[in-house]
């Protein structure tokens, strides 16, 4: 009798059914609410004030970003008065800044409770008898600033709670609220740029960056010196910041967000001073500290959009990769134009492609890094003219590339030769240049660029050295165990010495 290979469709109905009853059963967990995840919260920001562990708050401010799209009036009422107790003056002070209760919330609460017949509902937890550590104060303070910035009508009310804020943060002045202080003075910038007045908030950023440095609170240092940074390159003033940045030390042991937000300030600043080469460097930093691309696509297309400019300034090409990120790809489409006309030398293409995407590169703030593109298209032209005549008139040159006038032509070639673009001499009696051949792949250039090459990825190795992280107190178990392996030594030789073990005994087969 031949074999038969039963399928899907004839299995009986009860075979199905004990074939896929396990995929029907296994089901993803229900994400916690707000209000469950913010108590949740606060257990871990007592725990870590308890053990003095850091890491407990940061696992907290981890989770900040997918919280505060989810809050409301109702959720951060509720996590209030859960957390305090009914007669405490903090819990008066922070409901002060919703607005009161509607009757329908009462009713909810009201039916919730009341309700013996409907569904189990978890027993509510009994009411705390005395205020929380003060780090939980200042977090739900910055989760109600952080719900004040979505309506437009209350960046008024979030300014004054920002300075509240801050006045009590430093007057409390503990080192286990570092970590949510540095968060708070990101919200302090947000509230003050979102009011208009982000140049206002300067003399106070000043002045807690000299707190911070002083007290070695390396977590808000890093975020104030970002957040003057970011003040001084959002009105141009690139001299105050270059000063900034050469009278302050950032701190190593900041967090790779931090770390991606000053290599790309340093990159701006850098290439704006004519240094593409450590603006590159910079920009590369911040690349690879950054958060992934569907984690902060804002800051991602930023970064790639200058250091797209940076890589042209430079005489390269960026990859063509670059520009089919998906995160990317729409972001960059006036910089893939701008790349084709300097890709191709053509000086006609490049202003109408300049004059076309005008309004998004200024919005960019790159548009004035672009206009020097223009001597790198006119560079990239002779380069091609080179290639391709062995000897050529000054007029053709500045037929095809578009020039005024002869004289132009002949100062940028002679340019081009005097800064080792091509090879060639200009013959000025005859009106034309001479090109040379092209140059051998050998040489000092090339060692030069190898040695970048090299020095990139050593830094690129301690850099990832630093940033490894191991458990703590793992050295006190491996110092157990060698403690342990040579008191076992000591028993062992001191049984051999009185005869109760003979030196065979306990080999195995050897």
């Amino acid at each position: 009798m031949p074999d038969v290979n039963t399928t899907a469709k004839d299995r009986k109905p009860e075979e199905k059914g004990k074939d896929d009853s396990p995929k029907t059963k296994e089901e993803k967990p229900i994400p916690p609410t707000p209000t469950a995840e913010i108590k949740s919260n606060i257990a871990l920001i007592e725990r870590a004030v308890a053990d003095l562990e850091p890491r407990f708050t940061h696992r907290v401010l981890r989770s900040l970003t997918t919280l505060r799209k989810r809050l409301d009036d109702k959720i951060i009422r509720d996590a209030i008065e859960d957390n305090y107790p009914s007669e405490s003056t903090v819990k008066t002070s922070l409901l002060s800044w919703l607005p009161p209760a509607s009757p329908a919330d009462h009713s909810m609460d009201v039916d919730t409770a009341t309700a013996p017949d409907g569904p189990t509902t978890p027993a509510p937890s009994p009411k705390p008898t005395s205020d929380p550590v003060p780090e939980v104060e200042i977090y739900l303070r910055l989760l109600l600033i952080h719900h004040l910035h979505t309506s437009k009508e209350n960046y008024a009310k979030s300014l004054d709670l920002c300075k509240e804020t801050v006045d009590k943060m430093q007057s409390l002045n503990r080192r286990s609220m570092d970590p949510i202080s540095a968060k708070i003075w990101f919200a302090v910038e947000r509230s003050y740029e979102l009011g208009g007045g982000l140049a206002d908030a300067r003399p106070m950023f000043l002045a807690a960056q000299r707190t911070a440095s002083l007290r070695h609170d390396n977590d808000t240092q890093a975020s104030l010196v970002n957040r003057l940074l970011r003040s001084y390159l959002h009105y141009n003033l690139y001299d105050q910041a270059d000063k900034l940045v050469s009278k302050t030390i950032f701190p190593a042991s900041a967090s790779n967000s931090q770390f991606g937000r000053y290599h790309y300030f340093l990159g701006r600043i850098k290439a704006v001073q004519l240094n593409y080469t450590a603006a590159h460097t910079n920009l590369q930093q911040a690349i690879r500290r950054a958060p992934p691309a569907k984690t902060a696509p804002g800051f991602y297309q930023a970064v790639h959009k200058l250091f797209v400019v940076v890589e042209l300034l430079m005489g390269d090409i960026p990859d063509r990769s670059t520009f089919r990120h998906p995160v990317l790809q729409k972001a960059l489409r006036a910089y893939f134009d701008i790349v084709k006309a300097v890709r191709t030398g053509s000086l006609s293409e490049f202003q109408a492609t300049l004059t076309k995407h005008a309004s998004q590169f200024e919005a960019d703030k790159t548009y004035t890094l672009i206009v020097r593109l223009r001597q790198n298209v006119i560079k990239t032209g002779i380069r091609r003219l080179s290639l391709s005549y062995s000897r050529i008139s000054l007029r053709d040159i500045c037929l095809k590339l578009h020039l005024d006038s002869e004289e132009d032509a002949e100062y940028i070639v002679g340019k081009a030769i005097r800064d080792g673009v091509i090879e060639g001499r200009i013959v000025h009696e005859k009106g034309w240049m001479e090109c040379e051949g092209r140059k051998n792949g050998y040489g000092p250039e090339v060692s030069e660029v190898f040695g970048r090459r090299i020095g990139y990825c050593l830094e690129l190795h301690n850099q990832s050295v630093k940033a490894m992280r191991y458990p703590l107190n793992a050295h006190r178990k491996e110092l157990a165990a060698a403690e342990g392996a040579r008191e076992r030594e000591k028993e062992l030789a001191k049984e051999i010495q009185e005869g109760e073990l003979d030196d065979d005994e306990g080999m195995g087969d050897f």
